[in-house]
Order: structure tokens, then sequence, then C-alpha cells
């Protein structure tokens, strides 16, 4: 794990770091959303291969610039478990802030809330909400990142995932060094201690789909083929 002056970065997976809701460090309590926020390399690198290599990389990678999606499964203390992700939008299934949906809410249960899809990385990327109101019906949440189209590998991405809790360094996870093929990764699993604190652990494994990621952390889920 390595400390700046403004981001504290999890360098190995594993580490971990605990945050103290009750007092940010200007000693005021916890009352700002927690955001956790995904952004990335807006333009792919120049790919100059040529020939039915070439066609067939492009058709199969898209001419387009990067797609990524962040989302998470969470856990509510009540035993509530689903997913939200930027997929949903796209099948027509977003809502907003105070409304039911697979995009989430954010005035009431789940108190998770999936801001809108990007398609380019452009701007601040993708952010999840949690509402402060809502942190001691949460219990945990597993956070990923899906690859849509545009790259064939992680380390093509310049991914950067940063959890940002009012009053205190951004969390880190930066997802540039990474070469793995699997088109989804698991990056951060954050547990509630209540309203009392949370805690942020790195993760950085890579699966196959949701589906494979879902066993993977004992989730317990239904899926079924989205795409957009």
């Amino acid at each position: 794990m390595a400390i700046n002056l403004n981001k504290i970065v999890l360098e190995k997976s594993g580490d971990a770091k605990r945050i103290n809701l009750t007092k940010d460090s200007s000693g005021n309590t916890l009352s700002n959303e927690i955001i956790i926020n995904l952004n990335w390399t807006q333009e792919k690198q120049e790919d100059k291969s040529t020939g039915l290599f070439g066609s067939l990389k492009k058709m199969f990678l898209g001419a387009d610039g990067i797609d990524l999606d962040l989302g998470c499964f969470y856990e509510l203390r009540n035993g509530i478990k689903m997913v939200i992700d930027g997929i949903q939008f796209a099948n027509g299934q977003g809502g907003n802030r105070t409304q039911a949906s697979n995009q989430g809410r954010y005035t009431g249960q789940p108190w998770v809330w999936h801001s809108g899809d990007d398609r380019s990385g452009a701007g601040d990327g993708e952010n999840i909400l949690l509402n402060p109101a809502g942190l001691s019906d949460l219990k945990r949440l597993t956070v990923y990142c899906f690859i849509y189209k545009g790259v064939a590998n992680w380390s093509q991405t310049n991914a950067v995932a940063s959890i940002k809790v009012p009053g205190n360094m951004d969390i880190v996870v930066e997802m540039g060094q990474q070469i793995s093929t699997k088109m989804m990764c698991a990056l951060a699993e954050i547990n509630f201690d209540g309203n009392e604190g949370i805690t942020v652990k790195k993760l950085v494994s890579f699966h196959n789909g949701h589906a494979d990621c879902d066993k993977t952390y004992a989730w317990g889920l239904q899926w079924t083929a989205g795409s957009k």
C-alpha cells in the first residue's frame, strides 16, 4: 500500500484500508455521499494490424473507443442481494435516484445508485453513489469492472477505480499493469461496520463473466446473458 498527499493506492491483492466514518479528518460527522468512480483511457492505442488478421481484430474489438462498465454486487443486512451495473441502462431498466430499479436507488434501499453508463471514459467516467443515510443497512459490496468493447486486455485500458469518502484520502486501485484477457475484473471488496466505518480490500481477480465472479465470492445469484 502506497500513500501520497491525496490518495492511498492499494498495490497488492489483499491490501486493505479501514476508514472511520464517525468523524472525517475535519472533525465532522459523515454527511455526504461516498463515490465509487471508474475512469479509463478515452481512446484505444492505434492498431497497425493489417490483412485478414487486422480486419478480424477490428471486427472483434470494434472501431470505437474503449467501453468499460462499472458495477457492484451488494448485500444488505436483511439478506437482500443484487447487482448494479451500466448494462442496465441500455436494457431500459435505469431509473432515477428515487426509483427502485436495476440501477439501484439512492433515497431508499439499497441506498446504492449507479449514476449513468459512460461508453467512452470521457468526463468523470462511471460512478456508483452510496447514500450515507443508509450505510447501516449495507453489509458488503464487491465492486467490479467489465470490458464491453474496444480492447483485448486490461493493460490497454489504464483504468483506475477510486473510492472517495468525504474528508479522507481517495483509496485507489489501478488497472494499468494487468494483462488478463478475461473480460471481467473484481476490483475491490467493501465491508461496512454499520455507520462506524468501511474497510476496502483490493481483489483484482479476473473472471469469464458475472456468473464466474459470483461463484468466486459466493453471492448466489442467478444469471442470464445481457447485452447493450
